[in-house]
């Protein structure tokens, strides 16, 4: 073994971070900063960095793609955290869609 923490650990050990946030000093904290002002903000904020993870796909670019996943992971994990979610609620999604076609799984949502 390498020594290297697991992703899982690191989505758990950041999550964490971002729960402890939660009612922190936006002057001092970015994560408290952002639960301070609402899940609109949020949401707002984690959509640009999908768009720019999208863009920097487009331009082909390895390094920003990583930087701008790790910025989204982030802002989806506040997302989360504001909803009530855990990583875990989440694993329970992608473990009950295990095994399953994506287009099975699709067919079987309610449709919106």
């Amino acid at each position: 073994m390498s020594g290297k923490t697991t992703g899982a650990a690191i989505i758990n050990e950041l999550f964490a971070v971002i729960e402890s946030r939660k009612g922190g000093d936006p002057e001092t904290s970015y994560t408290a900063k952002l639960f301070d002002r609402g899940r609109e903000l949020i949401a707002r904020k984690f959509g640009e960095e999908a768009v720019e993870t999208v863009l920097a796909a487009v331009k082909d670019d390895r390094g920003e793609i990583a930087a701008e996943s790790a910025d989204v992971l982030f802002h989806l994990m506040v997302l989360w955290a504001d909803a009530g979610l855990t990583p875990d609620d989440i694993w329970a999604q992608l473990e009950a869609r295990r095994g399953t076609s994506g287009i099975e799984e699709k067919k079987s949502r309610k449709p919106a």
